[in-house]
């Protein structure tokens, strides 16, 4: 088979023995050959692209395990990221500044990504403030799961009133006359928070197409070549997978998508199962675009959603009759099958009804597997393992980790999840981030929770048994999420054979400090052997830029995931540190220097100049 690529002069890893090789060769787009320079150089042919690396480390392709990507691509374009904004003052302006810019009527919104911990003020915004930057526009943000903020726009341009009622689970915070203030509450799950959000315009056919490709080209900054949809709210099959459906059709997905099928209407979930059985199987598709299987919501009345602001949700009565007509349904039609969990109890019960489904048709083989699983027992990882199960995990908890530590105390928070005890007992373990409506889609960021065990905000809440080496944790983030799409493998490792999926990064993912995880980025990406983003010494390498649509959108002017400044200070961090509290004496503006991988972040106030 012809060589088409050669990369080398690099640190690669190949998750595979021997750990570490010089360069990789690419035929047909997947691994050919692996090896030192010389040996790998000596298979160059005319034609043959040959790379080198600049003795840069090269990972697998990243493959989130568990996020929301097709809805996340449809929405992009529309959304104002504070993803990794470091201050709520540069926030704010980002808010006040897209205001101005985003024409009637849309909507300025903040989805997910983001916690107030993050913030150097480790505070979220009032409405006083909300209302200030936008007094017009109407503007909705999302703080995790647990409430949105609505300015005054907002409320008038969805009608509500003091006379409009509380829709289901859900809340509408009002004044002492009965007004609503602008904050929705979730209790206990986010209906009401999602079902405003799908009250919004939406984007045209044409700009969800840009928004999707944009999305895509910014997992792959990241280094992520696959993701599994876990479905979602709102989420309907196959309407709202058109769009990627049609990039895949015209060659245009940058990212391998697994995609889950996830039902609509509570208490009729059953017919939508059935009603797709007819028309779609699971592995339906090819290595870049598939169908996964059913879930992450089997049935609504299973789903226990985190908001870790409220006391545990015990779920109704009807969970088991429910759930366990959908699962018998799946298993007799060898569907494989996610489901939501976050708290032991309701995973105790939902196994309760997969080992009697289990004794009347058996899984014997079939994937299935939990996602979260925040505070499930030894005992159920048991029970997980002996009905051959898996655990998607995700870094949930470095975003909420500070409200789980005040409910339930620092020595629960000590495993949740109790990720080493699940590797120790062989359990299909695969990473992710449930990006994008409440973690960040930054894979570093979840990296950096796995191996430091803390939370964005610094809190420390695993001790050293239960966090993970760089290399563990990088596996799981590749090899480890390849069977949650049945395609272990078949991608996660740079070895003969496999998908030629593959990162070059900014940094040396091994031996930088850890809290240089978070700043990490990939300058060379490539999918199947295909370049799909390109940046640095890379550049002349790169795909077309792509235009953005509308001409509005937010990551037009902020991108998406925010970049600390790269200008070069040639200051160690206490020069840098000293030279900005000297500036802040100089200044009446308030100053809180953060020092990046690449150098100070700008906050606060315009006469910031090193």
């Amino acid at each position: 088979m012809s060589v088409d690529t050669i990369l080398y002069n690099a640190r690669i890893a190949t998750n595979q023995v021997p750990s570490f090789v010089e360069a990789v060769a690419i035929s047909a787009g997947k691994i050919s050959a692996a090896g030192n320079d010389d040996e790998i150089l000596r298979l160059r042919e005319t034609g043959t692209q040959v790379i080198d690396a600049n003795h840069r480390t090269v990972i697998p392709g990243l493959n989130d395990s568990h996020m929301h990507p097709i809805r996340g691509g449809l929405n992009y374009n529309m959304e104002l990221r504070w993803d990794g904004v470091p201050s709520l003052a540069d926030a704010l302006r980002m808010l006040k500044e897209q205001a101005a810019r985003t024409p009637a009527p849309q909507w300025v919104r903040v989805v997910g990504g983001w916690t107030e911990f993050q913030f150097a003020e480790r505070r979220m915004p009032t409405l006083d403030e909300i209302n200030a930057a936008a007094p017009d526009t109407p503007v909705f943000i999302l703080h995790l799961y647990d409430r949105a903020f609505l300015n005054g726009a907002a409320l008038r341009a969805l009608g509500y009133t003091k006379d409009t009622p509380d829709p289901r689970a859900g809340e509408i915070q009002r004044d002492k006359r009965g007004n609503p203030t602008g904050i929705l509450v979730a209790k206990p799950s986010a209906f009401i928070l999602y079902s405003t959000l799908a009250n919004g315009p939406k984007l045209s056919r044409e700009d969800q197409l840009n928004s999707s490709r944009l999305f895509f080209r910014e997992l792959n900054r990241f280094g992520i070549t696959s993701a599994v949809d876990a479905g979602g709210g709102f989420q309907n099959y196959p309407d709202d997978y058109e769009v990627v459906n049609q990039l895949h059709q015209m060659n245009q997905l940058s990212v391998r998508l697994a995609a889950n099928l996830y039902p609509q209407k509570a208490g009729q979930e059953i017919a939508d199962f059935r009603r797709w059985t007819k028309t779609t199987k699971p592995g339906q598709g090819d290595d870049l675009y598939r169908i996964n299987g059913a879930g992450e919501m089997l049935v609504a009345s299973a789903a226990d959603f985190e908001d870790m602001l409220q006391p545990r949700p015990d779920m109704p009565l009807v969970m088991e009759s429910e759930l366990k007509a959908v699962v018998q349904y799946l298993a007799e039609n060898r569907w494989p099958f996610r489901m939501h969990a976050t708290y032991n109890e309701t995973i105790s019960r939902a196994l309760d009804v997969y080992e009697a489904v289990n004794r009347e048709i058996p899984f014997d083989g079939l994937h299935w597997f939990f996602d979260h699983c925040e505070t499930v027992t030894d005992r159920n990882l048991e029970r997980i393992k002996t009905l051959g199960g898996g655990i998607a995990v995700q870094d949930r908890m470095a975003f909420q980790g500070e409200y789980f530590v005040e409910r339930y105390g620092a020595q629960q928070a000590t495993r949740t999840p109790p990720i080493r005890r699940m590797l120790e007992m062989g359990i299909p373990v695969g990473a992710g981030t449930d990006a994008t409506r409440v973690s960040s889609y930054n894979p570093f960021v979840s990296l950096h929770w796995l191996i430091t065990g803390k939370t964005i905000g610094g809190l420390t809440l695993y001790p050293k048994e239960n966090r993970m080496d760089r290399a563990e944790a990088l596996k799981l983030y590749t090899m480890g999420s390849s069977w949650f799409s049945t395609e272990d493998g078949k991608k996660g490792a740079l070895a003969s054979g496999q998908l030629a999926d593959l990162a070059v990064l900014s940094a040396d993912y091994f031996t930088i400090q850890e809290e240089q995880i978070k700043q990490l980025e990939s300058v060379l990406t490539m999918v199947g052997g295909k370049i799909v983003y390109a940046t640095a010494e890379f550049s002349k390498l790169a795909p077309p830029a792509l235009p953005v649509s509308p001409d509005w959108a937010p990551v037009k002017e902020y991108g998406g995931y925010a970049k600390a400044s790269k200008q070069s200070f040639g200051a160690s961090h206490s020069a840098a540190s000293s030279q900005a509290a000297g500036h802040a004496k100089e200044c009446n503006s308030w100053h809180l220097p953060v020092l990046g991988e690449f150098g100070l972040w700008e906050l606060g106030c315009d006469c910031f100049a090193f």
